[in-house]
């Protein structure tokens, strides 16, 4: 991973975390500098940045409580929030919302085109991207 690489994965995450960039953004900025996803793990209060090879930009994200059981509903309506830009969504409020549904981290897949959902046992709920 070179220097611009890293500093998109940085500014990806942080853009995210802070308000100035949207999802499609986001997703847009990585697939431009050739990342094929990112994952945002809220047990270990880390989100990582991967390239087809491998390499990897790691970065301390939130770390909210994660409920033990996966509520598929509420994580659902967390989504729609995100997705619609709901008044008062922040993504801090994403992430604790997304814990208390019992999601202990997703996985966004460029190339595949969704994003995975995972509960403490297992669990998953997907979310395909818009066409387009």
């Amino acid at each position: 991973m070179d220097e611009r690489q890293r500093a998109v994965a940085l500014e990806c995450f942080e853009g995210a975390g802070d308000g100035r960039l949207s999802f499609p953004q986001v997703l847009g900025r990585l697939a431009e500098a050739g990342f094929e996803g990112y994952v945002v793990d809220f047990r270990r209060g880390e989100s990582g940045y991967f390239l087809p090879s491998g390499a990897e930009a790691r970065f301390a994200g939130h770390r909210p409580d994660v409920a033990a059981a996966f509520d598929a509903t509420a994580l659902k309506a967390a989504i729609l929030e995100a997705q619609t830009g709901a008044e008062g969504y922040s993504y801090a409020g994403f992430c604790a919302k997304a814990g208390a549904a019992g999601c202990a981290l997703y996985l966004v897949s460029l190339p595949g085109r969704r994003v995975v959902y995972v509960g403490r046992s297992g669990e998953t709920h997907t979310e395909h991207f818009p066409p387009g």
